[in-house]
């Protein structure tokens, strides 16, 4: 069956069409592998810890978060026996991910056992906003013939709390064997590499007598400002015929991604977007629904997971094509995280992903526009359908101020820019925009110490960061010609 986001007219069509999938995600089509769907966190720990003791040769850990819980220190003891039997075991962690979550202590036994752990992109002065770019990855590769990746992290929080009545947090993950496999070690070694001395090298595995599987796929390893996922999650929105379906964690979508959502639903493609409906990060959640109304206008169904957290990441088009990883639909993921992603070229795997998603639906609220009441130009947002209890996490006033703020920057926007026409309800959002710039003002003509203090203090931060790099370059520039002098 030809595959409907591919041209069929002719073969140069279809070769067109490849190039541009690979050229927008940076990867090239691999085929000959094999993929077995995880779904949530106790078949994806379940999968890896079996991985991880069979291991004879080298274990490649690589993930945001890995907590000092009851499943950080299984993995963790998981790995100090392979170390101590002699196999190389090698750790990235993220330095914000495992803030509060584990510290160095937590690694001392391993690191004893001979294994090796690296925080990625610690907080440190010569980089002023540095820190803000993260290693989002979630990955393992064991002995070069085995990987995995999803949008797990090792915390004993994605498996709930049973006694509370709390369900699993909802994942999704993928294992991976074939030529792929040797993809994943690449990308782990670019993490290790930027936390230090490049990864040893290890010997080349002998060549398989047939194929893994007849799987065909692109592993997009993303770096920051690299943009390949972005880049691929625009073109699929394009070249979807009959089905986009979405599932995301911390969806906050820019203009020209929500555009392409719109574009493919007003063409007759079925675009669903399902997203948490009680989520880690209330912030976040409010910004998503903030973006609601846009995407319920063109005729773009959402739905709101009823379960604790919707952790997942995922995406099926045209029951043809699949993407798993750690990406999510925001800008951060896009342009300012190292992320891992798997796009899946194969209407079986395609198909399980689909069933998944419409088993996901059977536990999802739909939201919909509400219909004009009381005042004509009032548009509210509401339930298809009574919802259940949900989890709350806290911070409520926090998440509802964010999307408030950005209602707000948006109306600012529109008006300084004069790019869009605004409408009846852009009039509050400039009134409290109008009445803080005021407030701003007063208090800098009467009290210029309450600007000009913090101001300063931004100033100074951004200025040492400055010298501090300047100084460090000028170090190396010298040292580079001594060496060439003495060369």
């Amino acid at each position: 069956m030809p595959d409907p986001l591919l041209p069929s007219s002719s073969s140069s069509s279809r070769l067109l069409a490849q190039q541009a999938l690979s050229r927008a995600a940076g990867a090239p089509l691999l085929s000959g592998n094999a993929v077995d769907l995880l779904i949530d966190a106790a078949a994806n720990y379940a999968a890896w810890l079996e991985a991880i003791r069979g291991a004879r040769q080298r274990v490649l850990l690589e993930n945001y978060i890995v907590r000092d819980d009851a499943v950080g220190r299984e993995f963790r003891d998981a790995l100090v026996e392979r170390a101590q039997a002699g196999v190389f075991v090698a750790v990235v962690v993220d330095w914000v991910g495992c803030l509060g979550q584990s510290r160095g202590s937590f690694w001392a036994p391993l690191r004893a056992a001979g294994g090796e752990v690296r925080v990625y992109n610690p907080l440190q002065l010569g980089q002023t906003f540095g820190w803000l770019s993260r290693d989002h990855r979630k990955s393992l590769v064991v002995d070069g013939r085995l990987g995995f990746l999803s949008g797990v992290c090792i915390s004993a929080k994605w498996l709930g709390n049973p006694a509370r009545g709390v369900p699993p947090w909802r994942d999704t993950g993928v294992a991976l064997r074939g030529p792929v496999v040797a993809d994943l070690e690449v990308a782990f070694a670019q993490s290790w590499g930027a936390t230090g001395a490049p990864l040893r090298e290890f010997p080349q595995a002998a060549k398989p007598a047939s194929p893994a599987g007849d799987v065909a796929l692109r592993l997009i390893a993303t770096q920051p400002a690299t943009a390949g996922m972005y880049r691929l999650d625009q073109l699929i929105a394009s070249l979807a015929t009959r089905t986009l379906w979405l599932t995301d964690a911390y969806f906050v979508g820019i203009a020209p991604y929500v555009q392409a959502l719109v574009a493919a639903a007003r063409d007759g493609v079925d675009v669903r977007l399902l997203v948490p409906g009680s989520s880690d990060i209330p912030a976040v959640a409010s910004m998503s629904r903030a973006g609601y109304r846009p995407l319920l206008k063109a005729g773009i169904r959402v739905f709101e997971w009823n379960g604790s957290m919707l952790h997942a990441k995922t995406a099926v088009a045209d029951a043809q094509w699949a993407r798993v990883g750690s990406s999510n639909l925001n800008i951060a993921s896009w342009l300012g995280n190292q992320e891992l992603d798997v796009a899946i070229e194969d209407a079986g795997f395609a198909g399980q992903l689909a069933a998944q998603y419409e088993r996901d639906l059977a536990n999802a609220t739909e939201i919909v526009l509400a219909p004009h009441r009381r005042r004509a130009h009032r548009e509210q947002v509401r339930s298809s359908e009574t919802r259940p209890p949900r989890v709350r996490h806290g911070g409520g006033s926090s998440g509802r101020a964010a999307a408030g703020a950005l209602r707000l920057a948006n109306s600012v926007g529109a008006v300084l820019g004069d790019r869009r026409v605004l409408g009846v309800s852009s009039a509050r959002p400039m009134a409290i925009a109008t009445v803080i710039l005021v407030a701003l003002a007063v208090i800098a003509i009467a009290w210029p110490a309450w600007i000009g203090w913090p101001f300063a203090a931004l100033c100074a931060w951004f200025a040492l960061n400055l010298g501090i790099r300047g100084w460090r370059l000028r170090r190396r520039r010298l040292r580079e010609v001594r060496e060439a002098d003495q060369h």
